[in-house]
């Protein structure tokens, strides 16, 4: 049985304030992490794959293989939620897919793993996230049928979070056998030299 098509959307649009800088253009082992995360949902199947840019636009939609997968969200400034509606906006012209993977730049060790074992539950209902040790994390998957509905609530930096939280049908997928789903903050957070 052939699985349901699955978009990935990969929100790479912060300016990092406090990491110092935009974190799509971090290097973690050579890589930047907007090529790192898009890699891992092109690897766990995903397809199309959407990048949301805003803060150095230029320079990452520079990176992406295919310049076309870019997606200004013009209100970046103002939060994740700008970009979550750039994206669903962006993927609600695309016929095929019945459910976004949702996945954040600064996420790069979120392996695709875990994106696949999400993307497993993919429908035009669903509303399911990735669970490390019970905690929430991401990526999230939301099914077609609440896009719209979504978009129309996103604001500021809580993306679909409030969404979310009012949702009894919510799954939590746990991936924390397979990963962490631990994020780059600060420059702290990454490893330092070998």
């Amino acid at each position: 049985m052939t699985a349901p098509p699955v978009a990935g959307l990969l929100l790479a649009a912060g300016a990092g304030r406090r990491f110092g800088g935009p974190k799509a253009l971090v290097h973690i082992d050579g890589e930047p992490l907007v090529l790192r995360v898009l890699r891992t949902l092109t690897a766990a199947g995903c397809h199309p794959i959407r990048v949301v840019v805003g803060a150095a636009e230029d320079r990452v939609r520079a990176l992406l293989p295919d310049p076309s997968q870019a997606v200004l969200a013009e209100d970046w400034a103002s939060g994740m939620g700008a970009s979550l509606r750039a994206g669903l906006a962006a993927l609600a012209d695309t016929p095929g897919p019945v459910a976004a993977l949702v996945q954040l730049v600064d996420l790069p060790w979120v392996g695709s793993e875990v994106l696949a074992r999400v993307a497993t539950h993919a429908g035009e209902t669903t509303v399911a996230r990735a669970a490390y040790d019970g905690t929430p994390g991401h990526p999230v998957l939301l099914g077609r049928r609440w896009w719209a509905e979504i978009a129309a609530g996103a604001r500021g930096d809580r993306g679909a979070r409030d969404w979310l939280a009012t949702r009894e049908d919510l799954t939590l997928v746990e991936c924390g056998d397979l990963g962490s789903g631990r994020d780059v903050d600060r420059p702290g957070d990454l490893p330092g030299p070998a």
